[in-house]
């Protein structure tokens, strides 16, 4: 079994040999290989320069998957990269990246090889630059640094290798996720970690390796230590991952589920065994949001937000059962708008889009009452809602075993008819002249002669 080193950001770590595996026991081709990717590689070479793909890139390729972004990494410095690609530029304060142009607004990102992650660094100043002696590393040091064994592989076009410093291509074989070096330790330094561990097992069908999930239970707390703008940024990638159903249940069963989501915790049962209504809803609604994935139709931020509070308000509320109309529905909608903003200020949901989900919960009522009718009234359709509010509800249906929801497009919600050219005489309205001059100016002809 592959041993890591204690603390991989130890000054001298301990660090193994690396496992070279040579291109006849590999399935990765340079055929596969985004054609820019290649030439940044062969410039870097060409140059004396070592280049590597990198990260997910490298993962994706060996599992036979078209990867989305592919990353390099050099010797490099930054300041040597932007003088070799003029058509790049550098980006970030602490870590600087480079990034590199091509044609049709497409971006190679390439980086320097680390010692450590940006989020190891202790009490450092969030835009502190960092020295370049703590900052720049070998190949080992970068592989440790990061985050999965399956996410520390290296390709290189010299020979067409892959470098295995972590134990990833076994882990690949055995379609096994874990935490690079001691979990406990890795997690606490960046207890993201534990989100990305839970979205690539979901992602790929993989099992998270016994050691570093129970790391991931054991300190689940220290997620609250995090900003909240980069637990709201990976809790998005999860649900716009495509496997946001597979995700649900790891994040049900690990507990992670229940600090993003605090408002399910007593509702939502994290036994798999006897789940309750409310588990099965969810996790039926997470479904529904993987198939429009899988379609190219992903739900915008405050639908997809909806949907899954939608069985927190219907256990909490009997939403569907709710008044429609009149005082009791008035009164109902303040509560809920309460209730949600208090349930949504840690992921920094901006204001309007805790208004609209409000707004679509509160209004499902009305859409389950007139749902037999055979055609939706009229003042319906005219509401600003109704169109969003139609889609909830579809896919509310569809998760309790109805239709597939209809993204179609959607009928006219605006509730203001296109202006008419004709005044309220009957006469045609003259078109008003154009005017170059401005509402106060000095000049005459300004509004009412103000100079």
């Amino acid at each position: 079994m592959l041993s890591f080193p204690e603390d991989p950001m130890d000054p001298s770590p301990d660090l193994p040999e690396p496992l070279i595996i040579p291109r006849a026991e590999h399935p990765i081709s340079r055929k596969d290989i985004d054609r820019e990717a290649l030439k940044v590689m062969h410039r870097l070479r060409d140059a004396g320069f070592s280049a590597y793909l990198v990260g997910g890139a490298v993962r994706d390729l060996y599992l036979g998957k078209t990867p989305k972004d592919f990353d390099i990494s050099t010797n490099a410095r930054p300041g040597q990269l932007r003088t070799l690609f003029r058509n790049s530029r550098i980006i970030g304060r602490r870590f600087r990246l480079v990034q590199v142009f091509f044609f049709g607004g497409k971006i190679i990102e390439v980086s320097t090889l680390r010692c450590r992650s940006e989020f190891e660094e202790g009490d450092r100043e969030e835009d502190e630059v960092l020295a370049h002696n703590n900052t720049f590393g070998s190949e080992a040091e970068d592989a440790f640094r990061r985050d999965l064994t399956i996410n520390s592989l290296f390709y290189e076009i010299e020979n067409f290798t892959i470098i295995d410093y972590t134990g990833g291509v076994a882990d690949l074989n055995n379609r096994i996720v874990r935490i690079v070096g001691e979990p406990d330790r890795r997690i606490v330094r960046d207890p993201v970690r534990m989100m990305r561990a839970i979205r690539h097992a979901a992602r790929s069908g993989f099992t998270i390796e016994e050691r570093s999930w129970q790391a991931i239970v054991s300190n689940l707390d220290t997620l609250r230590q995090c900003p909240d703008s980069r637990v709201r940024d990976e809790f998005f990638k999860d649900l716009y991952s495509g496997a946001c159903a597979p995700w649900c249940r790891l994040a049900v069963a690990g507990g992670l589920f229940f600090l993003l989501l605090p408002c399910y915790e007593g509702i939502i049962s994290r036994e798999p065994k006897e789940p309750s209504a409310e588990t099965r809803l969810l996790f039926a609604l997470c479904q529904v949001i993987d198939r429009l994935h899988g379609q190219g139709k992903p739900l915008p931020e405050h639908l997809l937000l909806a949907v899954l509070m939608l069985p927190w308000a219907q256990a909490r509320f009997n939403l569907v059962n709710q008044s429609a109309e009149g005082r009791e529905a008035f009164a109902f909608s303040r509560t809920l708008r309460s209730q949600v903003d208090s349930q949504l200020e840690h992921l920094n949901v901006k204001r309007a889009s805790r208004e609209e989900i409000t707004s679509l919960l509160v209004n499902l009522p009305v859409f389950t009452r007139h749902a037999a009718e055979q055609a939706w009234p009229g003042w319906l359709k005219r509401k600003s809602y109704f169109g969003d509010g139609l889609l909830l509800f579809q896919l509310y249906q569809e998760a309790l075993g109805g239709s597939p929801a209809n993204l179609a497009p959607r009928p006219e919600t605006s509730s203001n008819p296109p202006r008419s050219d004709k005044s309220r005489t009957g006469k045609t309205r003259q078109p008003r002249p154009e005017s170059r001059t401005p509402a106060f100016s000095g000049k005459k002809g300004g509004i009412f002669g103000l100079k």
